[in-house]
């Protein structure tokens, strides 16, 4: 449906004690993180703005109008207390509180009166027997008798603000909204709106409720879950291609079901409504991990893409280790690129490559006098046998793998009393400060002979200070 659909991004502002500064824009920056930008926004225009209800007000106050005009709606006076009490009645005996649409019966002199007064009220929608069924594109053919199981709703609140009922009818119809796709949680209320729809004499548009996204128990998805934020999957490394892949891959609407590391415009391609069932998806974040891998390898191999993961890297080792990295020559393009071209596959995350684990990369280690003493008695031997090996290929030669672990195996065959395991956990512990970790000779090329070189420097220079 791309290039078909126009993604509109309306803001539902009209809550001024839920209002959160800054939210709107937040919204629309992690979209645009996810590749999937509004054509129409608050931040972008449009043709059929504004896109804040807020700066709608006047046209939800004229639909309101018009629907007390012709009898459709009427002005409601019971205060928040009588509220109360027939909330608290109904579930009292059991039942489900509804409103018993007083005012809908009081007399024009007596509404004329009250608001002469300027007695506090609202605008309630007069519900309707004989709703007509509607064929969801999702759930089939649909109609709920609102009228029988729920009093007159508000549609203008006190405040002079709609609620979601007015304005999701007025918004889809002035912005011309062709297919109405949203959760199935909205599949009840989809009757009471038509019933709007009809009292404003305004062609609905077709809906499609799709179902639900709950976690991998069965339960809902929830605000509470504060890693569920797209900001937090951003902070932690996750691709925006990853989470739309793992997204719609537990869910439904497509043509075939292909295994992990379909692009966007693969699940383009695919996308059939007619396919989208009514079960609810459960999401396993746990797999999120597997997915990521598989993009970021992606990613790597694609140039444009790899710049992306470069300078996302740059930030992350700046804000981890910031004043603790010593050679600024990490920070350059070229190496962050063989550091990442070496680690596909191994890594699920570019967040992993600034963990403890991969510190070396960024940061030169430390290590005791006594670890090194512990492993042979011929580090300064050893350490000399690498710096040499390092100056025989500074000329310019690209250092590879399999080059370096035949050269490391000559290397330890020129010890007199140490076996090539403890030569290689004397490079390691040199060039990283750990135990383990990639391959020595991995290590070695992503580091580079001149790296290597002070490292071992140093090596000498701390036994140097023994003697």
């Amino acid at each position: 449906l791309a290039g078909l659909l126009r993604f509109i991004l309306r803001m539902e502002d009209t809550d001024q004690s839920r209002l959160v500064p800054g939210a709107a824009e937040s919204i629309e920056d992690m979209l645009e993180w996810a590749g999937i930008p509004p054509d129409e926004s608050p931040r972008g225009g449009g043709q059929y703005g504004p896109y804040l209800q807020s700066q709608r007000l006047s046209l939800y106050s004229q639909a309101a109008d018009s629907l007390v005009q012709t009898g459709k709606a009427y002005h409601c006076f019971c205060s928040q207390q009588r509220l109360e009490l027939l909330k608290r009645d109904a579930l009292r005996s059991g039942q489900t509180p509804r409103y018993d649409n007083r005012c809908r019966h009081l007399r024009p002199d007596q509404v004329e009166e009250k608001l002469d007064q300027k007695v506090p009220h609202v605008i309630r929608f007069r519900l309707e027997s004989g709703v007509e069924p509607f064929n969801d594109l999702v759930f089939g053919w649909n109609r709920h008798e609102v009228a029988q199981v729920e009093g007159d709703p508000v549609v203008m609140k006190a405040d002079g603000f709609p609620t979601y009922h007015l304005a999701n009818v007025v918004d889809d119809h002035l912005m011309k909204v062709s297919h109405v796709l949203r959760g199935s949680e909205w599949l009840i209320s989809t009757s009471k709106h038509l019933l709007l729809y009809r009292a404003l004499g305004w062609k609905p548009p077709v809906f499609g409720h799709l179902p639900l996204l709950l976690n991998r128990d069965g339960s809902k998805l929830s605000k509470r879950q504060g890693d569920i934020y797209i900001q937090s999957f951003q902070r932690s490394g996750a691709l925006p291609e990853a989470l739309l892949d793992i997204t719609t891959h537990c869910g439904s609407g497509f043509n075939s079901k292909r295994g992990r590391g379909r692009e966007r415009e693969e699940l383009i391609a695919e996308f059939n409504p007619s396919k989208i069932t009514t079960h609810s998806a459960l999401l396993d974040l746990g797999k999120l991990a597997e997915f990521n891998k598989i993009h970021l390898q992606q990613r790597i191999d694609d140039a444009v893409q790899r710049d992306w993961l470069v300078r996302d890297l740059q930030g992350r080792i700046q804000e981890v280790y910031g004043t603790q990295v010593q050679d600024q020559d990490v920070l350059q393009p070229d190496y962050i690129t063989r550091v990442l071209h070496l680690r596909k596959g191994h890594i699920s995350s570019v967040s992993d490559l600034v963990s403890s684990e991969y510190s070396y990369l960024w940061v030169r280690p430390s290590f005791s006098d006594q670890q090194m003493a512990a492993l042979s008695s011929e580090i300064q031997h050893i350490a000399t046998l690498v710096i040499r090996l390092m100056e025989g290929l500074k000329g310019g030669e690209e250092l590879t793998v399999d080059q370096l672990s035949v050269e490391l195996k000559t290397l330890a065959k020129k010890t007199s009393n140490t076996k090539y395991r403890d030569v290689m956990k004397i490079i390691r512990l040199a060039l990283s400060g750990l135990q383990q970790g990639p391959s020595v000779a991995e290590m070695m090329v992503s580091l580079g002979p001149s790296e290597i070189t002070h490292r071992f420097n140093r090596v000498l220079q701390q036994l140097s200070r023994q003697h």
